[in-house]
């Protein structure tokens, strides 16, 4: 029984920084695959940012602006997002595969368990 929660979100102007976190329970895969992914209406999710042990990866949109971490001791991640731009607007999800034998990447095509969300507006 995985249950994931975001929080975090918000507004904020364009240049500035927030915080997102994931508090996750019922996660047995210690030290596994966590994911952020990113929706706008009309458009498909993509993938933000993802964590294996100490191995991170980003989509090529938020390379040298998100860093994604994590705090074991908490079962709680991050995603810290830094110069942030009008185009980042959408809902953020974390997200963990449900299946060991599925690859830990930014694919949508994987399984997962999902968060519920959290909104971040940025402004111009």
């Amino acid at each position: 029984q995985v249950q994931l929660v975001e929080s975090g979100g918000g507004l904020v102007q364009a240049g500035g920084s927030l915080r997102l976190s994931c508090a996750a329970s019922g996660y047995t895969d210690s030290f596994g695959c966590m994911v952020w992914f990113r929706q706008v209406p009309g458009k498909d999710r993509e993938g933000v940012a993802r964590i294996f042990r100490t191995s991170t990866l980003y989509g090529d949109s938020v390379k040298g602006r998100f860093t994604i971490s994590q705090d074991n001791a908490k079962n709680t991640w991050y995603l810290q997002m830094n110069a942030l731009k009008p185009e980042d607007t959408a809902t953020y999800y974390c997200a963990t595969r449900r299946s060991i034998y599925e690859s830990c990447s930014l694919s949508t095509a994987n399984s997962y368990y999902w968060g519920q969300g959290t909104q971040v507006t940025v402004s111009s």
